[in-house]
């Protein structure tokens, strides 16, 4: 600290701010966030009351703030520069430290041509540059293992019901935040973003699947903000083409072709990827909704040329952030169905169910209402809800949650009016209102 305030020639208490890289308005929302885990009321302070406080412009704070501001430095009322009852009004008197002696500076004229600079002064802010570069707090071993938890809760997202996990996402996500609130150097830091990121988005995917739409859609966009601090543009692409399902299923629908539409834009390139695939058929199942034909089939014809020049090892079976075939055509199922291309739908569904084989996620239950759903478009009354309600009752009572009630419901909406209070309808609503419990 001495060597900031000799250096810089600023006070102590700024020289702290400084050392941590922080704004004063970054100064004064860790000081409120501490005040909050404290539980204790925050001063009334703001940026320009602390940049007076930290050039000794305007009154000093008050002994309560000193204290405050030593707990959020780490730091006693001495190191901050109040050290007598004259800085501190009730602060027993302590000597003031002595600043500390600049030395003599070498004022020959810089090669570069400008006058007046300080050999000395040139190295030793580079020093202190390298040093706050150097200071990260999160080894490599740490952040390995970081990865792996990380990796293992992507493979259990797979099968495990949303309630379950969403209190291992949120544990792990406040680790990863504990070390990401330290300065890290900038490529720890872009991948902590990242591991934000894809864990806000399976907290926000798991909260769509229990029809939490308000939360689930705070907290995509606390992933997408995650994704884009990170600088990975692949992940920023993923983030949205995941955040279109949730108006895809809750509307507005116009809301999931704009997002898949910007995920597509963000994963153009040269070399064809799983993500760019993603984002390209989440927008044709998005156009197909709202009944765009054209611009759907033109978007699934690009997703299917993308995913089959991608590397197959790319397309893990067991990682929610993995995009192997049977997803492919859980999307291919979606445009046909919404199209009303009621063969092709079903020959994706098939093919589909074949690879999800017994996989207890909501994906095969889906493709089978999906199926319910071309019966229904086709006057079927009868198998539709009989295939609705199986699908429905197939699933495990943790993974039964509200995305499958409603869109078990968008089969009640695909039978014509005249038919929808007849005798199967009428099963298929009174399956649908029972609670778990009774089911």
């Amino acid at each position: 600290m001495d060597e900031i305030v000799a250096c810089c020639q600023v006070s102590r208490l700024r020289a702290h701010r400084l050392a941590r890289g922080w704004t004063l308005a970054d100064a004064v929302i860790h000081l409120q966030a501490l005040c909050d885990d404290l539980s204790v009321d925050p001063p009334k302070t703001d940026v320009q009351q602390w940049g007076q406080w930290e050039t000794r412009e305007g009154r000093v704070p008050l002994p309560r703030t000193v204290d405050l501001l030593c707990r959020l430095y780490s730091a006693d009322a001495a190191d901050l520069g109040y050290a007598t009852s004259e800085d501190v009004p009730g602060h027993p008197k302590r000597a003031r430290s002595a600043p500390p002696a600049t030395a003599h500076l070498d004022m020959r004229p810089s090669q570069l041509g400008t006058n007046n600079i300080s050999g000395e002064l040139l190295a030793s802010t580079r020093q202190l540059i390298d040093r706050t570069l150097a200071s990260g707090s999160v080894t490599k071993v740490q952040l390995d293992l970081l990865n792996e938890r990380l990796k293992w809760l992507r493979e259990q997202y797979i099968t495990t019901p949303p309630q379950t996990m969403i209190p291992r996402l949120l544990t792990e996500l406040r680790e990863v935040q504990v070390v990401a609130r330290d300065r890290q150097p900038a490529t720890t830091q872009a991948r902590l973003s990242e591991m934000t990121a894809m864990l806000a988005t399976l907290i926000a995917d798991s909260l769509m699947k229990l029809g939490e739409v308000p939360e689930a859609h705070a907290w995509y966009g606390t992933a997408r903000a995650a994704a884009d601090d990170s600088g990975n543009r692949l992940l920023r692409s993923r983030v949205r083409a995941q955040a279109a399902m949730l108006p895809y299923y809750y509307g507005p629908i116009e809301a999931a072709v704009d997002l898949a539409k910007e995920a597509s834009e963000l994963s153009a390139g040269r070399a064809p990827t799983i993500t760019a695939a993603f984002a390209a058929v989440a927008e044709a199942r998005a156009q197909a909704r709202i009944g765009n034909a054209t611009a759907a089939l033109h978007a699934l014809h690009k997703a299917q040329d993308l995913f089959s020049r991608t590397v197959p090892g790319g397309q893990d079976d067991y990682d929610a952030f993995g995009f192997p075939e049977r997803r492919l055509l859980l999307y291919m199922s979606g445009v046909f169905t919404n199209l009303g291309q009621h063969a092709k739908a079903r020959a994706a569904q098939q093919r589909a169910l074949e690879l999800y084989g017994d996989n207890p996620c909501i994906d095969p239950a889906l493709l089978r209402i999906e199926e319910a759903i071309c019966f229904a478009q086709g006057h079927s009354l009868d198998e539709a809800c009989q295939l609705a309600i199986s699908a429905y009752l197939s699933v495990p009572a943790g993974h039964r949650t509200r995305i499958l009630d409603v869109r078990a419901r968008d089969v009640i909406v695909a039978i014509p009016a005249r038919l929808r209070t007849a005798r199967p309808a009428r099963e298929l609503n009174e399956v649908l209102a029972l609670p778990p419990a009774q089911m």
